[in-house]
This record gives C-alpha cells, structure tokens and sequence, in this order.
C-alpha cells in the first residue's frame, strides 16, 4: 500500500505531488529546493544557504517517515550551476557519513521559484 508522507516542516508541494511517499518499506522523497516553509520563499545568500536549506527540508521529509539521512540510499541532486560542484558537496558531506548514499549530479536550465539547487532522495526503512 503506497502512503503520503507530509510534514509541516518543509515546504508544501507546490503541484500534484506528495513530499514523499512509502511503499514496501522504501520512502520516496520528492526534490526540495531551498524554500523556507514558514515563508514559502527562497533563502538567500547564495549556493551554500540553498543547500542548507536543500538539506534540511529533506531531513524534515525523512523525520516525518521516520527516517534520517543515515537511512537514504540514494540521491539525485540538479543544479543550475556545475561550478557551484564544489560548495554544495562540502554541505552534502555534513549531513552523510560514510557509507555514502549513491548519488547522480546533473546541470539543469531551470529549477522551480528559481532555485540554484534541487535534491531528491531514496530511503530504505530498516527491520
């Protein structure tokens, strides 16, 4: 049975979709960029504080299911700026250890509300 994950916690969805959803103990969680869910706005200050903010919506979304970043597997990260590689993978390594999860970067044109950065997540539930 597929379930929606929501939390107030990080950004609502801003289309149809489910900020994660779970089904047969693996989490699914939908790319966040860098809004603030209070605000609904995007941070400012640049690469670093979208992916702080990146990172922290993500780890809201996980909370919500029951998980942390120890639990993702995989990641999926766009940016529109490859040249920004360097800050985003010094935040990245802050929020994982070891084994790390796999991971694709890819440059995009656009993301939505004109974000620098987007990041998806798989994560597995453990037994």
């Amino acid at each position: 049975m597929k379930t929606s994950i929501h939390t107030r916690q990080a950004p609502a969805a801003i289309g149809p979709y489910s900020q994660a959803v779970e089904q047969h103990g693996m989490v699914f969680c939908s790319g966040q960029v860098g809004l603030d869910p209070a605000s609904g706005t995007l941070v400012e200050g640049g690469i670093e504080f979208e992916t702080r903010r990146v990172l922290q919506n993500l780890g809201e979304v996980l909370a919500a299911a029951g998980l942390d970043f120890v639990d993702v597997v995989k990641t999926t990260i766009f940016m529109i700026d490859l040249a920004d590689f360097k800050i985003v993978n010094r935040v990245y390594a802050e929020h994982f250890d070891p084994p790390y999860p796999a991971r694709s970067t890819v440059q995009v044109a656009a993301l939505p509300r004109h974000a620098r950065i987007e990041i998806d997540a798989i994560a597995l539930k453990r037994d």
